[in-house]
């Protein structure tokens, strides 16, 4: 068994969320006085492994010319806030609580939040059950209309109407994966991720315990999913797929898989909603021989080059992308200067990487070379427990 399995089932209990307590308007802790606004800065919200009771979804500032994170706001977002989106205008934030157990049952479930447009503060409009344990990626379809939700345990995906004032109405979609691979990890389904392509055509669903990229249609209407008769894409057995992205040229696409710490480069047929290898390249240096599992992927703002985060080897590797043809050239790697890097995010402008190490419970941030894409220190890095994700929006105010 991986150390990531025990690792998550240390943090997903078979709990509530625990959050009846809560007041509707969730308030900043006592975290020392936020810091004045910077021109030209960021603001990044964190998701994390917590407790009901603990501080769980944190705002910082971002300086982009420097690297330098700055602590805003933190708030009580309930159990396991493990994986946030934001719309695009700011105004509403959406979370998977990541358990077990919602409200009696075998589920987890997905919070919405209105967004503060002046100081990035947040307020719970409401909560709906996943139907199914362990929900681990949250996204919106290209009209905001819908919100998609993948259960890693459950290895289910799930549609919500997103209603006026961003609230989400009850699953209106219920698609439960079946099937399983050749790893003690792929003994079922793990739905892992589900995101819209770049067209809003299709929308797709990588399942780790499968070895495959399901297909489905979207009825913009009800928000309804209709899964495709064939997988969009199958991985080699036991490459265990977990995080897809997009080229901003919308006809390439990045696989990383988790179990053989692999990249993929893949052509994307946005008429048949189908993809097409063509390259696969380790995600670790070659004479590395310890135990590594990947976890993130995504591609610089510029389009030039392609991130991928190592558990375990502790570092980013980064590739150049050709566009003319999507094929990867290893540039480097470089250590997160922390332990088990989940997720990172790039700032729009294509300065600054951060990376979230959540066992060395710490942020650091990179500055990123416009010309090759490689990675240095910034020498700045903020102390956060359990961080899981990072969104970086345009600062509030």
């Amino acid at each position: 068994m991986s150390l990531f399995t025990t690792s998550r089932r240390n943090f997903i209990k078979n709990t509530g969320l625990g959050l009846a307590g809560l007041p509707w308007f969730l308030q900043a802790c006592a975290s020392g006085k936020a810091g004045q606004k910077m021109a030209g800065s960021y603001f990044v919200y964190v998701g994390t492994y917590a407790k009901p009771e603990q501080d769980s979804i944190f705002g910082y500032r971002l300086n982009p010319a420097t690297g330098e994170l700055s602590s805003q706001l933190a708030f009580k977002g309930g159990e396991n806030p493990s994986f946030l989106t934001l719309n695009a205008k700011k105004t509403h934030l959406y979370a998977v609580n990541e358990i077990g157990n919602f409200n009696n049952a075998k589920s987890g479930a997905v919070s919405s939040f209105a967004v503060d447009a002046k100081t990035g503060q947040l307020r719970l409009l409401n909560q709906q059950a996943t139907e199914g344990a362990s929900p681990c990626y949250v996204s919106l379809d290209k009209t905001e209309k819908v919100a998609l939700v993948a259960n890693y345990s459950g290895g289910n995906v799930l549609s919500y109407p997103v209603q006026e004032n961003g609230s989400l109405r009850k699953a209106v979609s219920n698609e439960q994966h079946q099937g399983s691979s050749i790893s003690n990890r792929q003994s079922g389904p793990h739905a892992h991720c589900i995101l819209p392509d770049p067209k809003n055509n299709f929308i797709f669903a990588v399942d780790l315990g499968l070895d495959q990229v399901l297909g489905y249609r979207l009825d913009s209407k009800n928000g309804k999913l209709t899964r495709a008769a064939q997988p969009a894409f199958q991985t080699k057995p036991g490459a265990g797929p977990r995080h897809l992205t997009f080229h901003p040229n919308g006809k390439l696409a990045f696989l990383i898989c988790e179990l053989n710490s692999t990249m993929t480069a893949l052509d994307y047929n946005e008429a048949q909603g189908t993809f097409t290898e063509i390259q696969t390249l380790s995600t670790l240096p070659s004479d590395f021989t310890g135990e590594s599992y990947c976890a993130d992927v995504h591609v610089s703002p510029n389009g030039k080059f392609l991130y991928g985060s190592n558990r375990g080897h502790n570092s980013v590797v980064v590739y150049s992308i050709n566009e003319a043809t999507g094929q990867l050239t290893l540039v480097q790697h470089v250590s997160t200067q922390g332990n088990w890097p989940r997720n990172f995010a790039i700032d729009p402008s294509g300065r600054i990487l951060l990376v979230a190490n959540e066992r060395s419970n710490d942020i650091f941030t990179f500055r990123i070379d416009p010309n090759t894409g490689q990675l240095t220190s910034t020498g700045f890095s903020a102390q956060v427990s359990k961080p899981v994700c990072l969104r970086i929006v345009s600062d509030f105010g």
